[in-house]
This record gives C-alpha cells, sequence and structure tokens, in this order.
C-alpha cells in the first residue's frame, strides 16, 4: 500500500510516519485552500471580505491549513490507535499518505464490542476538533482577531465536518462501515460473514464515486471528477483487500507451520568459501538462502545478496562465515509457533525465508512460497460461509524473492 515513507516522531509511544505521496496531497490542499479562502470569508465571515488580503497570505493561510488538517487526521487515527491499546491489540504505527491517514492495527478485534469503539474513535475525536475548531473561530470572529486566524479556524472546522459525514458512511473500510461490520458481527457472531457483507456495501459506494467521478470529468470539472474517482477506486481496493485479509487470518491461525515448513533444509558449514557456495549450493539447489550449521549447532544465514558487497574474483578469498546473518532471534521463529505468526514475522522483517527453531537448534526452514501454497489450498478446499469458489480471493503464489507481505489491518 505505502511506497517511501519517512519515519517523523512518536506520539504516545506509536511511530508517525509520513508516505511519500502526503506531499502531492498537501501541496493539492495548500492550493485549494488558498483559492477556496476568499470564497468562504464572503459566505461565512462577511467582515472579512471587507479586509484586503494579498495572495502571498492566502497562500501562506493555506498551507497552514493544509498542515494543520493532517494534524487533526493525525489525531483522529491516535482515536482509533488509542482505543486499540486499550483492548490489548499491537498498533504498529499511524502513516499519513494521499488519502489522509491510516493506523497500523496488527490483528483483528476480538469481539464487535471491539470493532464498535475502535472505529466509532476516531469520528468521535474529529466531533471534538470540530467543535473547538468552530467555536475558537466564532470567538475570534467576534472578537476582532486577525481574519486570517479565524478564517483558517473555521475552515478546519468545515473540513472536520465533511470528514466526519464522508467517515460516517456504512461503507467498509470507512469508519461507518466498520461500525455497520460490529452491528452485523454481534447480531451474527460471524465476523467473515459480516465483513463479506460490509465489503460488498464498500464496494458498491466505491464504483458509485467513481461513476460520479466520471459525470464530474465530463461536464468540465477536471480536478473534483479525477480526485473523486482516485478516492472511489482507493476504497474499492480497500475493501476487497480487507476482506481478503480476514479469510487469510482465519485460514492461517491455529495451523502449525510444522505441517509446510521443510524438515530436512540443506544447509552449509561455516568455513565453506563464497565460490564453493555460490557453484556446489546456489546453482545446485536453485535456492538464495541456506542455514549455516556447524557440529550441529545453528550458526546463521545465508543469502545470496549477503555477498553482493564481495567482487566475484575474490568469492573464493573470503568464507560463508564472514558474510552471513547472524541475528538469529530475527531470522527465526520458534517451531510451535502457528501461520498467522510466521507471516507476521516476514511482513516486520520483509524476510521470504524463516528458519525454523529455538536459540541453535535447527528444525526445518519456512519460505513465503511454501506458506502462500498451502494457504490457496485451505481456502479451495474448506470454503465456508455459503460462499461460492468465485467469492473467495485466491492468494495468488508469490516468488521466493517477493518482500510484499504486509498484511496489517488499516483503519482510516
Amino acid at each position: 500500500m505505502f511506497g517511501t515513507r519517512w519515519r517523523m516522531f512518536r506520539l504516545l509511544g506509536i511511530p508517525v510516519s509520513v508516505d511519500l505521496s502526503w506531499l502531492i496531497i498537501l501541496g493539492l490542499l495548500t492550493f485549494t485552500f488558498a483559492y477556496g479562502f476568499p470564497t468562504f470569508a464572503r459566505d461565512y465571515f462577511p467582515r472579512a471580505a471587507e479586509v484586503q488580503l494579498s495572495v502571498f497570505t492566502y497562500w501562506i493561510m493555506g498551507l497552514i491549513t493544509a498542515i494543520a488538517f493532517f494534524a487533526c487526521i493525525l489525531l483522529h487515527e491516535l482515536g482509533h490507535a488509542a482505543v486499540a491499546r486499550s483492548r490489548r491489540m499491537p498498533v504498529r504505527g499511524i502513516t499519513l499518505f494521499l488519502f489522509g491517514g491510516v493506523a497500523e492495527i496488527s490483528d483483528e478485534p476480538s469481539s464487535a464490542s471491539d470493532e464498535f469503539f475502535m472505529a466509532i474513535a476516531g469520528p468521535a475525536v474529529t466531533v471534538v476538533l470540530a467543535i473547538i475548531c468552530g467555536l475558537l473561530s466564532w470567538f475570534g470572529y467576534t472578537a476582532g482577531w486577525a481574519p486570517p486566524v479565524y478564517l483558517v479556524l473555521g475552515y478546519l472546522a468545515f473540513v472536520n465536518i465533511m470528514v466526519l459525514v464522508f467517515n460516517l458512511i456504512p461503507a467498509f473500510p470507512l469508519d461507518g462501515g466498520r461500525v455497520f461490520r460490529s452491528i452485523l458481527w454481534g447480531a451474527s457472531g460471524n465476523l467473515v460473514r459480516s465483513t463479506h457483507w460490509a465489503s460488498i456495501v464498500g464496494r458498491v459506494f466505491a464504483w458509485l464515486l467513481i461513476a460520479w467521478g466520471v459525470v464530474l470529468l465530463f461536464s468540465g470539472n477536471l480536478l473534483a471528477g479525477i480526485w473523486t474517482g482516485l478516492i472511489g477506486m482507493f476504497l474499492n481496493s480497500a475493501a476487497q483487500s480487507a476482506y481478503q485479509q480476514i479469510l487469510i487470518r482465519k485460514a492461517l491461525r491455529g495451523e502449525p507451520i510444522r505441517k509446510f515448513m521443510n524438515p530436512h533444509p540443506v544447509v552449509v558449514a561455516p568455513s565453506l568459501d563464497l565460490r564453493t557456495w555460490v557453484d556446489d549450493f546456489v546453482y545446485r539447489y536453485h535456492r538464495k538462502a541456506f542455514p549455516v550449521v556447524e557440529n550441529g549447532h545453528l550458526e546463521g544465514l545465508i543469502e545470496t545478496k549477503s555477498i553482493s558487497d564481495t567482487p566475484r574474483a575474490e568469492w573464493a578469498h573470503h568464507t560463508v562465515n564472514e558474510v552471513m546473518r547472524r541475528d538469529l532471534k530475527k531470522i527465526t521463529i520458534p517451531p510451535n509457533a502457528d501461520a498467522l505468526q510466521a507471516l507476521r514475522k516476514m511482513q516486520r522483517t520483509g524476510m521470504s525465508r524463516l528458519l525454523v527453531g529455538e536459540g541453535d537448534h535447527l528444525d526445518g526452514i519456512l519460505s513465503l512460497k511454501d506458506l502462500m501454497h498451502f494457504l490457496n489450498l485451505k481456502l479451495e478446499l474448506e470454503r465456508d460461509d455459503g460462499q461460492t469458489p468465485d467469492e473467495i480471493p485466491m492468494a495468488e503464489p508469490v516468488e521466493e524473492e517477493d518482500r510484499d507481505t504486509d498484511i496489517p489491518i488499516r483503519r482510516g
């Protein structure tokens, strides 16, 4: 979902990041707000219309408003994250990006009530922000504050109300859609079925947005049409992805990795020179990573990328021990872990293989490709909830070098 992003700071212990796409929307909002302020002032603050403000002032006001708006989005997501943490759910972080912000929560809620309170927390924060900004704006207007100050506050109140109304539409995965899912879940007791129907409503709403964007486009409103269509496409993809995540979690949770790990991996000795390793192991077994074992004890992991800084001509003069990874805690997983834990660890570390074992004992090796094959088989053989084969989104087999295993629950 995200491309390049920067870790900015921590808020209440939660990492806050900014995606590269955020810069695009920052510029767009600054432009929109700067040109919208004069109309806003005339419609809501007649006295401000009498004050002559320079074009530069409007641009500065637009930039401040855009940054403040994202601060409001951040607080909205912090509301989701705070409730999630209070319900003992791990929060990986908050990211601001093109379409606003997301709180990355690493698991589904354990009950319908948890889902409801997490979903409603964000809109509740937005209501408070809209009231505070609105009251400060009107107070500043009547008290004779400088027009730029109460205009910015008034605009923030306005856009927070718009965000609130949009977010409360019962279209999954918007907050209103998550509230809708929590109600279905509480009534039926079935999270998968509830997510299925909530995602359908979300996708219908998304296609309506796309259609409306096309109408705006052909009516001459180019920017609004493109923006509305992009939001619709994003919501459609997010609704489908959220449903897939539920199916994946249901299929993998509780399944021991012993079922599909390789219990007899090919291992190499740390004293082996890199030239021999490449010729006799990489080219022979067509693998990119091998456990390093000596005298029955796991020492580390050697990967093809480990020798990227070693010139080919020098391979014969360096050993596996010199370039192998030794951070066993990061690259191993206990044999009693389940498949979902393994997938999450691959997601966190960006690895497509994990060594299975504890301490320096090696029980086997688990690849992302094996895990995805198991997932495909289980989803195909264990269809339930009245779904037909076409309704179950199958996970495509993933090549071993693929690093895109990120499946956090994201709340926008």
